[in-house]
């Protein structure tokens, strides 16, 4: 159950119900220990207003800052540039009769310098704090020099009109910071978002009737009521009704999950059209959610190989900007012209700001991140969500993973033909059982009709189960019991018992009053997801392989259904990881999917390691991704998101590089003998525009499709 999957664990909250019958089958059934103490919620509370460690750069900047600032800067740079005297001589008009006319530019271009131009000084003197000099103090030099040069020609020192640029280049520089806070914000919006998926008040069960209480008040054992459409406070156990529930947030599954008495439910999910009464059972961070939540972040925070080719490019750039800027305001003073100097090593300076590259990797880790994770695929590991574009075999779990991971009937044989007879006894014998083998016998019973009551029910270590049915005495075991009680299983249908071993289906075998009455098969069944998600990876060239303990028939049978290229059988746990080494011995790269304590080490192992929704916490620790659900199709969502995600960063890297390749010496005037030049306003709408487009590119990623489809009725 999800609840458990990512949550901490305590070992003493729950132990194993004793299993009961069926010795000899023990190992066919898997664990049926009780799940572990299902958890809670108040965490909406621990992880608001958490960090974003994806965007040092930006830490501390309000987009609601940079929006304020940028319209009061607009508003005051319309006078400004409309008082410049170059513009009423561009335009041909005269305002040389409005009283002050002459000090309307240079007193709000200062104002502006200011209070727009403050949030650009302060995070440039933060960068030289930090030895660590970037865009903020790029911007900084560049309306400093700015402004040196408006007051300068002011005092009658120089002869540039420049107040009206340097307001526009402030307002500019303003709107494009605020576009790309605003979109940064929006990817950060995804912890918020798990967040808010909390109520802030549970119906808390009393005495008395029902109270309404804070979550964050809640407490382990409590009962609380959810009503139709309310979301569950907390993780825990249903203990009264039945109802549906939209799990969509937590796993990303958008059909609905029915849930009864006994099972478990996450905080944040919703239930549909009746009401339910769950007792709580974690809280705060233990629950599902916050184990998500701190996937999230830690995935928005982790590492990638292109960021780190992006920061050290744009470490180098603010040097050549620098450089670049010296050299051009030498050669334009050498030339003669103090002005073009001036204003061409602003505009470099402006031009250079290493804004577009600076963003173009972590907005498209912040996109990605989010939109795995409402997609139920939570990122661990950056790298490895980069390593899965290049993986050529995937190996996965055989148990839980490719197949149910629990036994149903799947044939059954009577020598009079009378199969639902031979079934409804067996079930009314087995009902009083625990071993996964006898439910699924239960099971396959009851959906037949009703079942008698047995009575005298017992357990007989290594055969099997007896009881006294409608004063029928009736046995349910494997072929020790037809040893001991003499019966030869020569008196089966020897080719449809030979048919289900091959297949390595388990056998068990009924006795009625000392008489063979049949036998039935049970297998783990393949689900139908298994087949789509191994076509799937077909289709893209991927190989499929197949590892588990099972006999080395059990697992050829599972493999031939699923059609999988390459079958690992008889593996110990403690060995699993070899087979991993084996296949990257022979140059694969692997993506291991695997759900439980035995497959950590070879997740590990792994080039990428996935852990599966119905994962162990063990198993969750050691991979680098993990599927909130277990749908194996999410493994080819995985490596579709990291092949977009990818494209993007190769994108927005290219583009960013080579916008300043182009952009810098067109701004140092390389080409002002062909009367080609750029002022520092027009160099700052051509920097803001390289950010909005490499913004916008990422944007994009939100494109991408990563549910699988709906899965086949009855599948």
């Amino acid at each position: 159950m999800l609840s458990d999957h990512f949550s901490h664990r305590d070992p003493d909250a729950a132990s194993s119900p004793v299993m009961t019958g069926h010795g000899e089958h023990a190992g066919h059934g898997g664990s049926h220990g009780a799940p572990s103490a299902a958890m809670d919620p108040n965490q909406h509370q621990v992880h608001q207003g958490s960090g974003h460690g994806g965007h040092d750069k930006h830490e501390g900047h309000d987009p609601e800052v940079f929006r304020k600032r940028f319209w009061l800067s607009l508003l005051l740079t319309i006078p400004t540039v409309v008082f410049s005297e170059m513009i009423q001589e561009w335009f041909g008009y005269s305002l040389t009769g409005v009283p002050g006319n002459a000090l309307v530019s240079p007193v709000l271009g200062a104002f502006i310098f200011v209070y727009g131009g403050h949030v650009f000084l302060q995070g440039g003197w933060r960068e030289v704090r930090n030895r660590q000099p970037g865009m903020m103090l790029l911007i900084s030099l560049a309306i400093s020099v700015a402004f040196v040069a408006s007051v300068a020609t002011t005092l009658g020192l120089l002869d540039l009109e420049f107040w009206w640029e340097l307001s526009a280049l402030v307002t500019i520089m303003l709107l494009g910071h605020w576009q790309e806070m605003a979109a940064i914000g929006r990817t950060r919006g995804a912890l918020a978002a798990l967040a808010e998926l909390l109520p802030d008040e549970a119906e808390r069960i009393t005495a008395d009737g029902t109270e309404h209480v804070s979550v964050g008040d809640l407490m382990v054992g409590d009962s609380v009521l959810v009503r139709p459409g309310g979301r569950v406070p907390a993780d825990g156990t249903v203990i009264d009704g039945q109802a549906e529930f939209d799990e969509s947030m937590i796993t990303g599954e958008s059909r609905p999950v029915p849930r009864g008495s006994g099972d478990h439910v996450a905080a944040g999910t919703v239930a549909l059209g009746s009401s339910v009464r769950v007792r709580v059972g974690a809280v705060g961070e233990q629950t599902a959610l916050a184990g998500i939540q701190r996937l999230v972040e830690q995935a928005q925070a982790s590492g990638s190989r292109a960021q780190a080719l992006a920061d050290r490019a744009a470490a180098a750039l603010f040097y050549i900007a620098v450089v670049a800027g010296l050299v051009t305001f030498s050669v334009w003073s050498l030339l003669g012209d103090t002005d073009a100097a001036i204003v061409r090593t602003v505009t470099v300076l402006v031009i250079a700001c290493p804004h577009a590259l600076g963003l173009a990797i972590p907005l498209v880790i912040a996109i990605s991140t989010e939109v795995s994770a409402r997609s139920g695929i939570l990122v661990k590991d950056r790298l490895a969500l980069e390593r899965m574009r290049n993986i050529d075999v995937v190996l996965f779990d055989k148990t839980g993973t490719l197949t149910e991971g629990r036994h149903e009937v799947r044939g059954s044989w009577t020598p009079d033909g009378n199969d639902d007879e031979m079934l409804r006894l067996a079930g009314a014998a087995e009902m009083d059982s625990e071993h996964p083998l006898a439910r699924a016998i239960v099971h396959a019973a009851e959906a037949r009709g009703r079942l008698p009551q047995a009575t005298g029910f017992e357990a007989v270590a290594g055969r099997g189960v007896r009881a006294q049915v409608e004063g029928h005495e009736v046995q349910a075991g494997g072929p020790r019991l037809l040893a001991e009680i003499g019966l030869d299983e020569r008196n089966l249908d020897s080719a449809t018992l030979r048919e289900w071993r091959a297949r390595g289906a388990s056998v068990l075998f009924v006795v009625v009053d000392g008489a063979l009455a049949g036998s039935i098969a049970l297998e783990d069944r393949s689900r139908e997801v298994s087949r789509q998600a191994v076509d799937s990876l077909h289709e893209r060239g991927i190989r499929v392989a197949m590892i588990t303990g099972d006999a080395r028939n059990v697992a050829d049978a599972v493999a031939g259904e699923l059609g999988i290229d390459e079958v690992f059988a008889e593996v110990l746990p403690e060995n699993k990881a070899e087979a991993v080494v084996e296949l990257q011995r022979r140059g694969h790269r692997v993506a291991m999917v695997g759900d439980g304590v035995n497959d950590a080490p070879a997740l590990a192992q792994a080039d990428v390691g996935v852990a599966i929704g119905a994962g162990t916490d063990v198993a969750i620790e050691s991979a680098g991704v993990v599927l909130a659900s277990d749908d194996p199709r999410g493994v080819l969502a995985i490596a579709n998101l990291s092949r977009a995600s990818f494209r993007k960063m190769v994108q927005n890297l290219a583009w960013a590089t080579g916008y300043n390749v182009v952009a810098i010496p067109l701004a140092a005037g390389v080409l002002a003998f062909a009367d080609i030049t750029l002022t520092p306003a027009l160099g700052a709408v051509f920097m803001s525009l390289s950010t909005i487009i490499v913004a916008l590119n990422a944007q994009l990623l939100r494109g991408i499709d990563l549910k699988p489809p709906k899965e086949p009725a009855g599948a």
